[in-house]
């Protein structure tokens, strides 16, 4: 498996969710996952994260936007040290689901030479990660409606 997938169904429109996923200053506020994020929802601009996926440590890097679909769908591409080692997309992806809700896809997709011996090392601290995140999400969406 070279893909880590969540999902939650969110009480909020996706205009809604969209606000909240891409407003950035206050992720300090409400995310668990990503504690800090700085850059433009745009493709090919630079992100600059800090993460904590679990317990006190966390650590920065910095990913390139590839895709973005207002209220819908928002990818960026990270690689550690050089591309082809251990890369990675990461998807946020909002589906309308019945009259006022979402479901909330967190997705992640992994290539590189090195997938097979580092990813058993992160799958299970980031699925932790991206689960306690969409509930954050949740709750906050679901209050601003």
């Amino acid at each position: 498996m070279s893909t880590i997938r969540t999902t939650i169904d969110i009480g909020a429109s996706p205009e809604t969710v969209w606000r909240v996923l891409t407003h950035f200053p206050s992720y300090p506020k409400w995310n668990p996952c990503i504690r800090e994020i700085h850059g433009a929802v745009e493709p090919g601009a630079r992100l600059k994260m800090r993460m904590r996926f679990s317990g006190k440590r966390s650590y920065w890097f910095s990913a390139r936007v590839v895709k973005t679909i207002p209220a819908s769908e928002l990818h960026w591409r990270d690689r550690f040290l050089f591309g082809g080692l251990f890369d990675s997309v990461h998807a946020f992806i909002i589906v309308p689901n019945g009259v006022m809700g979402v479901k909330f896809i967190q997705r992640e997709h992994f290539t590189g030479i090195l997938v097979p011996l580092l990813l058993p090392f992160v799958v299970k601290k980031r699925s932790r990660g991206f689960e306690r995140m969409n509930a954050a999400l949740k709750k906050l969406a679901e209050t601003k409606r």
